[in-house]
């Protein structure tokens, strides 16, 4: 094994990083099998919502077109993570190549990126279907759902590109470099360069502002008028419509951002352990929980699920 750094540029490149991941917990092999249980529940309730959404043209519209896009980025984020999670940990390989970790910070980031802009386009659509029912479906269509939601993934993009060439550009004075966390994160990784980091700390502080708080902050200024727009209803069968609607939403958006936001607004007060715990449970039960909570909680989803079922056992009776 060829633990030399490689010089190109003037820049220290080790061969390997290190990580870490939990200290002095035991038997954490069972954590680690019940995340492989969380993955497996995750791509089949997310590929079972994305075939249903598929099938119904019912369903054809620019909410469900969100909704697809949550559950694509709910299968790109648990694919990011998990895997590579359980080899590293279950099966003892934490010397990761310095290529391989680029690659593994650019998914993660882009994933949980992805997730949270989805989010607030979601709750966008809600805001405009109760507070703007008469103008809804000439602001949010087809195209203008598309056109969003490939903004959503372009500026995602663009801000983990970003981050990842500049961590490119970092010098590493060690053998092998440790990072405490569970994946290739930024922030550990940047700081264990012993070049200047300005541009990455810059990066490492902006970014979770514009992914994190600012889809927060419009989710938060929506549900606000949509409070607003539901007391005005007079009548309580549109009220407790309308209530139903956006119950699923926020149940997904506090189980997203809960535990990162209490992660990242603590960091520097809770333990490693902790902090890897909350932020690898936040990769991989939303996954889990999205497309179930989807399903049972939308009376919409539920009727086309039913038509499905009834269409197919009418076929199989016809053969």
């Amino acid at each position: 094994m060829n633990l030399d750094f490689t010089e190109n540029r003037n820049i220290s490149i080790p061969s390997y990083f290190y990580i870490s991941g939990f200290s002095g917990i035991p038997h954490m092999r069972y954590y680690y099998i019940f995340l492989f249980f969380v993955y497996i529940i995750s791509l089949l309730g997310n590929s079972c919502l994305m075939l249903v959404i598929i099938i119904d043209r019912n369903l054809h519209t620019p909410k469900y077109i969100a909704v697809f896009n949550l559950s694509l980025t709910d299968i790109f984020e648990s694919t990011a993570v998990i895997p590579q999670l359980l080899d590293t940990f279950l099966f003892g390989n934490q010397l990761i190549p310095y290529g391989l970790c680029l690659c593994n910070m650019f998914f993660v980031f882009l994933s949980i990126s992805t997730q949270s802009l989805t989010l607030a386009v979601l709750s966008f659509d809600r805001l405009v279907a109760i507070c703007l029912p008469l103008k809804y479906h000439m602001i949010v269509t087809h195209r203008s759902m598309l056109v969003i939601i490939g903004v959503t993934w372009a500026v995602a993009l663009l801000m983990v590109v970003t981050a990842t060439v500049f961590i490119s550009r970092l010098s590493f004075c060690r053998v092998i470099v440790i990072i405490n966390s569970f994946y290739c994160d930024h922030g550990p990784l940047y700081r264990s360069a012993c070049s200047s980091n300005f541009p990455s700390s810059v990066i490492g502080s902006f970014n979770p502002i514009l992914i994190l708080g600012f889809p927060v902050f419009f989710i938060i200024c929506s549900y606000t008028c949509i409070a607003v727009t539901l007391f005005r209803i007079t009548t309580p069968q549109d009220r407790q419509r309308a209530t139903k609607t956006c119950t699923a939403h926020l149940i997904v958006v506090a189980i997203f951002y809960v535990p990162i936001t209490f992660t990242y607004a603590l960091s520097s007060i809770i333990n490693t352990n902790t902090r890897i715990i909350n932020l690898s449970l936040t990769s991989a039960l939303p996954p889990m929980l999205n497309p179930i909570i989807y399903t049972f909680m939308t009376e919409e989803f539920m009727t086309s699920v039913k038509r499905i079922i009834k269409r197919r056992i009418t076929f199989l009776s016809w053969k």
